[in-house]
Formats: C-alpha cells, sequence, structure tokens
C-alpha cells in the first residue's frame, strides 16, 4: 500500500501511541480489503457507544485510548448510546449501567468527538456533499450518504470509524471507488407505494432478496428525506446494503448504466410479506416506538398534530426517539409538549434498538420502522409488529 510521507510518520510513532494504533489498525484494514492508498476524510461517525453493546471491555478500550492521547482530527459524531443522557430513569436504566455509558460518553469527549448521539448526523449538521469521502458506521446513515447526499463511505465497524477519525484517514476501497459503486442489479418496482412506511417494506423486502449488492431502483417514485431515511434502514438491516441508485435520488445515478444487468420485480405481495415477516402474533401490542433512524423535525410535527385530543392509554406507552438537535427545535416549535401532554415521552441520545428496552416492563412493541422490528426482538426479547405510523400509534391510544 502507497503511504503518504505524513501517514508514513503516523504510522511509525511520529504523532504519539494513539496516532500510531490508529494508523496500525487503518493499515491492516486496507491490507484485507487490498486498498492501494488511503483517502482523506472529512468526517467520521462513530459506532460502539451503547454500553449494553461494548460492555467493559468496551468502555476499557476507550479509557486506554483516551489515555494514550487519542484525539479526532476531523469531524466526528457518535452513534447512539444505551440511555438517554438525562431522562435515563425514566427508560429503567439503573444506577450502575448509567455510572458505565457516562464512563463511554466522557473517554468519547475526551478525544474531541461530538457526543451528539444519533444515528442522523445528516440531519444535526454532519451533512458531507457529493464526493466527499467520509468513514461511517451506523448502518442506514452509511446507506443514506451513499444513496441520497453522493458522500463516499464503506460501513465501518465502531474501531475502525475511531482510527479514522484520529488519523483522518480511511483505505480506499469498496464505496470509495466509483467501480465499488457501479449498480449491481435493477429492481423494477411494481407496487404503489404511497407512504413512508411503503418504503420501509420496500428497502426490508429487496434486502431480503438480494442480500448485498448496490441495486438499481425503477419505477419507485420520488420519496421524501423521511421515506428514504427508513427506506436505507430497512435495506442495511434485511441485507447489509450500503447503497442503491434511484434516479431523481441519488446524485450520480446517471452516471451508470443498467443494460446487462440482472432484472428483478418487486410487488405489493413482496411488501405484505415482509411485513407478516416482522408482524409477530403475540397480541396487542402495549408500546409504540417511533424514531429507527431518529425522527426529524417534520415526523415530531406530525405526531404532534396526530396525538392532539387523544392520549396514552393506561398500561401502554408511546416512545419516541430523536436527536438532541430536532428535540431542540421541536421543543420551540411547541410539537415536544404536544406529544408529551398526550402521555408520550420523547427520549434522545438513544433508541430502541440499543437501549436495555426489556427492563422498561413492556412486552410488545409496534413501530412503522422495519430496522426496529428486526432487530427488538434479538436485543431486548420483547416482540415486535411493524404497522404505518398513525396505526401504530393509535393501537396505544385510549379509545375515543
Amino acid at each position: 500500500m502507497f503511504l503518504t510521507k505524513e501517514e508514513e510518520a503516523i504510522l511509525a510513532g511520529g504523532e504519539g501511541r494513539a496516532p500510531q494504533k490508529a494508523m496500525q489498525l487503518i493499515v491492516a484494514l486496507g491490507d484485507v480489503f487490498g486498498a492501494e492508498r488511503l483517502v482523506k476524510i472529512e468526517s467520521a461517525q462513530i459506532s460502539g457507544v451503547s454500553y449494553g453493546n461494548i460492555g467493559d471491555a468496551g468502555v476499557e478500550f476507550l479509557e486506554d485510548w483516551a489515555s494514550a492521547g487519542a484525539r479526532a482530527r476531523i469531524r466526528s459524531t457518535l452513534n447512539p448510546a444505551g440511555m438517554d443522557l438525562k431522562r435515563w430513569r425514566e427508560m429503567c436504566v439503573d444506577e450502575e449501567y448509567s455510572s458505565k455509558q457516562m464512563r463511554i460518553i466522557r473517554a468519547f469527549e475526551r478525544m474531541g468527538v461530538e457526543t451528539s448521539c444519533t444515528c442522523t448526523p445528516y440531519l444535526v449538521g454532519n451533512r458531507p456533499g457529493r464526493g466527499a469521502h467520509i468513514a461511517w458506521s451506523e448502518s442506514s446513515a452509511v446507506c443514506y450518504a451513499n444513496s441520497v447526499l453522493g458522500a463516499m463511505t464503506n460501513r465501518e465497524g465502531g474501531p475502525s470509524a475511531l482510527a479514522a477519525s484520529i488519523t483522518g484517514r480511511t483505505p480506499c476501497y469498496g464505496l470509495h471507488t466509483r467501480e465499488g459503486r457501479r449498480p449491481t442489479v435493477e429492481v423494477d418496482v411494481k407496487a404503489e407505494l404511497a407512504t413512508d412506511y411503503d418504503y420501509g417494506l420496500l428497502g426490508y423486502a429487496v434486502g431480503r432478496l438480494l442480500g448485498c449488492g448496490v441495486p438499481f431502483f425503477r419505477g419507485a417514485g420520488r420519496p421524501g428525506p423521511d421515506g428514504l431515511k427508513i427506506m436505507c434502514a430497512a435495506l442495511a438491516a434485511s441485507g447489509g446494503i450500503a447503497m442503491f441508485h434511484m434516479e431523481g435520488v441519488t446524485p450520480e445515478a446517471e452516471d451508470f448504466s443498467t443494460e446487462g444487468l440482472e432484472k428483478v420485480s418487486i410487488g405489493r405481495k413482496d411488501l405484505e410479506e415482509a411485513r407478516e415477516r416482522l408482524s409477530g402474533l403475540c397480541g396487542e401490542p402495549d408500546l409504540a416506538c417511533i424514531g429507527c433512524p431518529h425522527c426529524s423535525v417534520e415526523e415530531l410535527r406530525d405526531l404532534a398534530a396526530l396525538l392532539r385530543g387523544k392520549r396514552v392509554a393506561r398500561g401502554k406507552g408511546l416512545w419516541v426517539w430523536t436527536s438532541k438537535g430536532a428535540y431542540a427545535e421541536a421543543e420551540r416549535l411547541g410539537y415536544i409538549g404536544a406529544i408529551e401532554a398526550a402521555g408520550g415521552k420523547v427520549f434522545t441520545d438513544t433508541c430502541m434498538v440499543v437501549c436495555p428496552l426489556a427492563r422498561s416492563g413492556y412486552r410488545h412493541i409496534v413501530s412503522n420502522s422495519c430496522k426496529a422490528a428486526h432487530y427488538v426482538p434479538s436485543t431486548s426479547g420483547l416482540s415486535a409488529s411493524v404497522a404505518e405510523t398513525r396505526a401504530a400509534v393509535e393501537s396505544v391510544l385510549e379509545d375515543t
């Protein structure tokens, strides 16, 4: 692998032990994937933040790097943590869990990482432009960055994203190259897509069908930002897809031809099968979870309007998840107050997938997110179902 003089100096320890360790990790990763060089990156988005995911070994790893002098040299943000950093008691999180989660946050702060704790960094200012090389790790954010923003990133692991943050470099392979971004299959969408929820089902169905690759969608219309967000999450959850092309959406879609590609069709039956696969047969849901990925201000506005004059039923819950940035704006506009006046709770910093949801006392969640319904049974042991946003929310409201 070719390294510049600056990169060689970091690898040799010229900038200290922590940058040297980070560069060793980056170079080793490049060797594994056959990268010929490294590329400078504009930003990093780091996973491995929830204490429930990384445990005591992860806490010690991060504190060791912080103590060794590791410092981010480019803008770096965090994936959701394992709790709301202020309202964790309302989530039934105990003192020990909270203490260790805060040790993780403080270690990242010492390394100069922004503790935004969101899976939607592009909604709170970390929005790279077309052609920008970045090192992001949250699966839905990676898919959104590549497919909607036209930025260039592979799906990094938590340690590799942190190492990229410290070195300002990542190996040039895969989706950092034009060849790696070339479409591999054409998807002809035969179903009518009327809601963001429909786009989530489309993503989940296609992810399961293809498993990997770079699909090129035709006939899917032009979903809005929230529809694209939930579709990206579903594609990544069911199939590990990190990029797609869609006419009128993906900035570089016109740069590629689909001539000669394998073609597959997706119809309404496929979407319904995806819904059925994600819906447990465990009775009526008692907790509605909205915000996977984190809610935008517009989604919080719509929830506030939906809840006007209504109330969450006794024994049931409505938990909404968003970023601190979106929360602040939605609070200013009165949306947070309206949601909580109806009995809902709006949390930041975390989500239903990475928090200890089993401690909540609820048994069966319903969500508009295919990603949430896909992961929650394995991460928390709760049953899960998917439904359109209005239906999900109304299932936990008092009868009127």
